[in-house]
């Protein structure tokens, strides 16, 4: 007498409620086939030589019992009211009792129908005495009743087994439904993860840019008047870098976009020179052992602490070094940037910082960034290889 509707017949799936009139139908379908071993009582009412008055009580007793028994088997795993079910049961087999005491032998069927709302309405803690409670009901009324006894052996094991093999159906549908919805707690954590991994890039890729940008149409409307020609190169580079920031974009969009540190050093010295801000640099990085997630982080650690010099700190020098080292946790790669600028203490803790500390955790990697002196020091690590070189620079 099972009660949950296949997903695979069109009917909601399980643990679900139905959302058209489609799956409504094969959902009371699938629960209502399992009625006909009400054809007992539906037989008795028909051919048992009741009365009028027998007949038609018969008959409310009968559409009330089955009404009620759906409505609890409808719930099967969803509510977490015992006390409304144990209302509910008692309710069911306080008719069934009278219904069988009044009308006969033939009634008893429903006590079998109790049992399986018991272990599909309660959890097993409280299942595992109502099933039996019911089934004693049951076989109480058996011996009550004329030719009871004949009806007890056929009813009294379907009642225990169904009832019990129901508590099961209920817990896999709390599972089903648990999982359906830690489901959706993953899709709705990774779509946030995106979003922040997006922001993060966009944030990295149009403030470094726009920047660049930002200072070159400067120094492009101060040339106007007088150095036509070095305005147009000016004007040239602009449209140049825009372009590259159109390009960036579009790669961190699809996810596709992995920044390089040979490239991050060479912007970083365009940018540094547009502003006008005297820039010390490595030459050629050595990334021997050292993993791309590291090297990626390292990049986008250079480019945030090189815009934060261009657009806040005011510095007119800026020193970045890279250095392999040894620590107690291993060997890493250290990028260092420092300027003597006083603009920068202000916005150390933005929201380009908390993102890059984000990314160098990710890659295994560390973040320190404050006042250095009368400037400001960015240091970013990364794990990397057995081969490095303790202390050999970069």
């Amino acid at each position: 007498m099972a009660t949950t509707s296949p997903g695979g017949l069109g009917g909601a799936a399980m643990g679900r409620r139905p959302e058209n009139r489609r799956q409504w139908i094969v959902k009371i379908l699938w629960t209502g086939i399992w009625l006909v071993y009400l054809s007992a009582p539906v037989t008795d009412l028909l051919d048992g030589g009741h009365g009028v008055l027998a007949q038609a009580l018969g008959w409310l007793g009968l559409a009330v019992f089955v009404v009620w028994y759906l409505l609890l088997v409808f719930h099967t795993g969803r509510s977490e009211r015992n006390a409304l079910a144990l209302g509910s049961l008692a309710f069911l087999a306080a008719e069934s009792a009278l219904l069988v005491l009044a009308l006969g032998r033939e009634w008893l069927v429903l006590f079998v129908y109790v049992a399986i709302a018991s272990g599909a309405a309660l959890p097993l803690r409280l299942a595992r005495w109502t099933i039996p409670g019911a089934s004693a009901l049951m076989a109480a009324l058996a011996l009550a009743v004329p030719d009871g006894r004949e009806f007890l052996g056929a009813l009294l094991i379907p009642a225990l087994l169904g009832g019990f093999a129901m508590t099961g159906v209920r817990e896999l549908v709390r599972t089903t439904i648990a999982l359906r919805e830690a489901r959706a707690t993953v899709a709705r954590l990774a779509a946030n993860e995106e979003r922040l991994r997006l922001a993060r890039d966009l944030h990295d890729l149009l403030g470094h840019s726009l920047s660049l940008i930002t200072l070159k149409a400067e120094l492009a409307g101060r040339m106007l008047p007088d150095q036509p020609e070095q305005a147009a190169r000016q004007v040239a580079d602009i449209e140049q870098v825009s372009r590259q920031a159109l390009v960036d974009v579009r790669k961190a969009v699809t996810g596709y976009r992995r920044p390089r540190l040979a490239d991050e050093l060479a912007g970083a010295r365009l940018a540094l020179a547009a502003a006008d801000v005297a820039a010390e640099l490595p030459g050629e990085p050595d990334l021997t052992g050292v993993p791309e997630d590291s090297e990626a982080a390292l990049a986008w650690a250079l480019r945030e602490a090189v815009t934060n010099v261009v657009r806040h700190s005011g510095a007119r020098r800026c020193t970045v070094e890279l250095l392999r080292r040894r620590t107690p946790g291993g060997q890493v790669l250290e990028l260092s940037v420092e300027d003597d600028g006083t603009g920068g203490n202000g916005a150390a803790h933005g929201n380009g910082l908390t993102g890059l500390a984000e990314r160098l955790h990710t890659a295994g990697g560390t973040l320190e960034a404050g006042p250095a002196g009368s400037g400001f020091r960015l240091v970013a690590r990364v794990p990397v290889g057995a081969r490095a070189d303790v202390g050999s620079p970069a």
